[in-house]
C-alpha cells in the first residue's frame, strides 16, 4: 500500500510580518496593526482575508494511512513554533515518500506551506523534486498540479474549474459524513486569541477526517476500491472513533450516526 497523508491546515494572521511590513514599533498594539492591514485589504479585494504568505500556521492536521494502519494527529503541540510544524510535515514527506490529498490545497495549504517554509529558510528537498534526484519524479511528482502524488479533490472533482468548486463541509453532509463540528475556518483567530488552541486542533483533526472518508468515496468512484475495500475503509475509521473516548471524535460518531 502506498502511504496517504491527507492534511489541513488552519491559520492565523503573521502579527510579526505584518508589523514588519508596516514599520509598525512596540509602541502599537496588535489590535492596531491587524485593523489597518485589513482595512488596506478591504480596500482592495473587498473582504478581510489576508494574503497567503501572511497566514502563520498554527495547526497540520494529519491522517495517515499505510500496511500498519490508520491514524489521525495535529502534528506537534500546540504551543511548537511554526517552523516546527512545519518541518515535521516535510519530514514525513522525505521518510515516507506518501501520496498527500487535500481539499483546496493547491489553492491554499500548499502556497501557504511554500511562502512559510520560505521565510524561516527550511528545507523541503523531496516534496520539491521533479526528477533532478528521482526519476520517478519526473513524471510524477508534487508540484506539477495533473501528477498523481498530491490530489487536491476539490479542483479534481471540479475538473480544475474555479466556478465548480465545492465546500467540504457541503460534499461531505451530501455523501452521509458529518461534516465540519465545532467551528469553521472563519473563526479559527478569535479562537486562538481566546487561548483555544484545542480546540482549533480538535476542529482541524475532524476536518481532516472529513477530507479522508471523501477521498475513500473518490477512490471507489475511480474504481481503484471496489465496494468491499470502501467498506473496510468506512470500517477502519468507526473502530478507531469507537476506541477513542476525546470528546471531538465521540461528538463525530454521534453526528454520523
Amino acid at each position: 500500500m502506498t502511504p496517504t497523508l491527507v492534511f489541513d491546515l488552519e491559520t492565523i494572521p503573521d502579527m510579526v510580518g505584518l508589523r514588519k511590513l508596516q514599520g509598525a514599533g512596540p509602541e502599537v498594539s496588535d489590535e492596531s496593526v491587524y485593523e489597518v492591514a485589513i482595512t488596506k485589504r478591504r480596500e482592495v479585494t473587498g473582504n478581510d482575508f489576508l494574503p497567503l504568505h501572511l497566514q502563520r500556521i498554527a495547526v497540520v492536521g494529519c491522517v495517515f494511512r499505510d500496511d500498519n494502519g490508520f491514524r489521525v494527529k495535529c502534528l506537534g503541540q500546540a504551543d511548537d513554533p511554526e517552523e516546527s510544524l512545519i518541518q515535521s510535515f516535510f519530514k514525513t514527506i522525505d521518510r515516507y515518500t506518501p501520496k498527500l490529498v487535500s481539499w483546496n490545497g493547491s489553492g491554499f495549504d500548499l502556497p501557504v506551506l511554500h511562502y512559510r517554509s520560505l521565510i524561516h529558510g527550511l528545507v523541503a528537498q523531496r516534496y520539491w523534486d521533479n526528477g533532478d534526484d528521482d526519476r520517478e519524479f519526473r513524471y510524477s511528482n508534487y508540484i506539477s498540479r495533473y501528477h498523481n502524488r498530491h490530489v487536491d479533490l476539490m479542483d479534481v472533482l471540479a475538473k480544475y474549474n474555479g466556478r465548480g468548486n465545492a465546500p467540504l463541509d457541503e460534499i461531505a453532509k451530501l455523501c452521509g459524513f458529518p461534516g465540519k463540528l465545532g467551528m469553521d475556518g472563519s473563526q479559527v483567530w478569535p479562537a486562538w486569541q481566546a487561548g483555544k488552541a484545542d480546540e482549533i486542533r480538535a476542529y482541524c483533526e475532524t476536518d481532516v477526517m472529513n477530507t479522508w472518508l471523501v477521498y475513500c468515496r473518490f477512490r471507489q468512484l475511480r474504481g481503484e476500491i471496489d465496494t468491499s475495500a470502501y467498506q473496510q475503509e468506512i470500517e477502519l475509521v468507526r473502530e478507531f472513533l469507537h476506541n477513542n473516548d476525546a470528546p471531538h471524535w465521540q461528538a463525530y460518531l454521534a453526528a454520523w450516526g
